[in-house]
């Protein structure tokens, strides 16, 4: 949904019925690449839904799905591995646009009679990119020489016929081909990172010359949508949505109620594992922001007992949101009770499942399942509601233009991602009430530090976690100590689907640990992670 300035369609046959924010859908074919994510969001920076589907899938589903273009990822193998993932020939027959990047491309070489070798020559990183034709549909307008990011080991030789060539490397002969009269494109790297310095125009060059879609897919367009959507679900019905207080929550919260008013009621579930302050800031900001009807459960005693001696990540999460959906059935019927309701029953939850949540859990891409969000792998079977979940198609940045669309004040659209597990999943070990309070009083003075330095909207997030089962030893007061560690993770990134470590300056980082080991008893020790998203996650658990 960010603004996109496109050059003219050039083709009319293209799709471009705008009715609505999905009425043109591109298609992220993933081969198992470590950015098909990173492709997907690239359409929707050029204002142009996109989902990603797993290339597993067959043609015809995927041709079912009616889509405006479709995008084939790259991918870890060689086209001519035994067991690498292949493509029906179909799909370049259907008279539906397609690009392919690096694997993507050279699938489509092969198959429809191009040659790709096995030559040993292999590229990886920057590379200097030759355009032979720079009044192409790919290339108009840009450099006949620009750096481009290659990873392949295998190199197209010869393009199919009726294709044209259209970039080479000292490498390879043809690292980019064309065929206007079929609408198929491809190029032998990856246009999507930044690396490639003409990526995005590149991109949007198939999208909106190749393809002929028009950039559409707007806030608004996605606000109202979402509206008609929730409104023809939850018809005449009562809903809850689960307000957590982090942005997803409080722009599902909005945007349903903008939707159904006071058919709504949120309910603000205090299990304990929130941060310091927390609880009384959603209890007056949001309420303030939104006039929604808040019903506020203390439920921390009852989260506790159920984490008891559990310390592995995936049973804590599915616990949390075990009892999460508990909480809120317990709920329902005492919202009823309360309204005195008749006719209206609560059937419905709202949710606040971003896209990031859906590919995590291992949906959406048909790759493996990274870890089970609270929201989706963590739900009980016998779930007694029927969801809500108005944000499941958007990632964080556009969730976040969703909320100023709706009006929400910055202070909570502009708030740092927080897991609806909370600090359950930021305590490597078994969650106390000790070692929650421990680890509370931490995070309050790394969040304090950091919006004193002014660095809020240069990070994505800092989590703080306490390594529980981990101690060393320490000299505090010229005693030994045998603490525990605190770790500081603070990333940068744009949609949580990749994400690199902040380079903080050394004195934010030396205030912080000075702070933390003389004001946090049992702890003596601030490690940073300068891990990035991959190999690592963002959250440590």
């Amino acid at each position: 949904m960010a603004s996109a300035t496109p050059a003219a369609p050039d083709h009319s046959a293209g799709n471009t019925d705008t009715s609505d924010s999905t009425a043109d859908v591109v298609l992220v074919v993933d081969f198992g690449a470590q950015y098909a994510q990173l492709i997907a969001r690239r359409v929707r920076e050029a204002r142009v839904y996109s989902e990603i589907v797993p290339s597993t899938m067959p043609v015809a589903e995927m041709l079912a799905k009616n889509p405006a273009a479709i995008i084939l990822s790259g991918g870890p193998s060689s086209v001519y591995a035994e067991g690498a993932p292949s493509l029906d020939r179909a799909i370049f027959e259907a008279g539906v646009p397609v690009f392919g990047m690096c694997y993507g491309f050279q699938l489509m070489a092969t198959a429809l009679g191009g040659t790709v070798d096995n030559t040993g020559a292999r590229e990886y990183g920057r590379t200097a990119l030759s355009v032979s034709r720079p009044g192409s549909t790919l290339f108009e307008g840009t450099p006949a020489e620009q750096s481009v990011w290659m990873s392949h080991g295998d190199a197209c030789s010869a393009a199919p016929e009726g294709f044209a060539v259209t970039a080479s490397t000292d490498v390879v002969p043809v690292a980019a081909f064309e065929n206007d009269a079929a609408r198929l494109y491809g190029v032998q790297y990856h246009p999507e990172v930044l690396h490639s310095t003409h990526g995005q125009q590149i991109l949007e060059h198939f999208l909106y010359r190749g393809a002929g879609i028009a950039p559409s897919w707007t806030t608004s367009n996605v606000v109202d949508e979402q509206i008609a959507l929730i409104r023809e679900q939850v018809g005449d019905k009562r809903a809850i949505c689960g307000l957590s207080g982090g942005v997803d929550s409080a722009v599902a919260a909005a945007l349903v109620q903008k939707a159904i008013g006071d058919q709504l009621t949120c309910v603000y579930v205090d299990h304990g594992l929130m941060r310091k302050g927390e609880t009384e800031q959603v209890e007056k900001d949001f309420v303030a922001a939104t006039g929604v009807q808040l019903k506020v459960v203390d439920a921390s005693e009852r989260f506790l007992a159920a984490l008891a001696g559990v310390s592995d990540p995936e049973e804590k999460r599915k616990i949390i949101g075990r009892e999460f959906i508990r909480v809120f059935e317990q709920a329902q019927a005492e919202i009823v009770a309360e309204a005195g309701v008749t006719g209206a029953p609560v059937e419905f939850l709202v949710q606040g499942t971003l896209y990031p949540d859906v590919v995590e859990s291992g949906g959406g891409t048909g790759t493996a399942n990274i870890k089970s969000h609270h929201n989706v792998g963590g739900l009980p079977e016998d779930l007694q509601f029927q969801l809500v979940e108005p944000l499941r198609k958007l990632f964080k940045d556009e969730v976040r233009m969703v909320g100023q669309e709706l009006g929400l004040p910055e202070e909570i659209v502009q708030r740092q991602p927080f897991p609806g597990p909370g600090l359950g999943i930021r305590i490597v070990g078994e969650v106390t009430r000790e070692r929650l309070d421990l680890l509370r009083e931490a995070d309050a003075i790394a969040r304090e530090e950091l919006t004193a330095a002014g660095l809020d909207r240069e990070i994505w997030q800092c989590p703080v976690v306490l390594l529980a089962d981990v101690r060393s030893v320490g000299v505090q007061g010229d005693g030994r100590t045998y603490g525990h560690p605190v770790v500081l993770r603070p990333v940068s990134s744009e949609d949580a689907m990749t994400a690199d470590w902040s380079r903080l300056p050394y004195d934010v980082l030396a205030r912080i640990s000075t702070r933390i080991t003389n004001e946090v008893s049992d702890v003596n020790r601030v490690v940073l992670d300068v891990t990035s998203k991959p190999p690592g996650t963002i959250e440590w658990e």
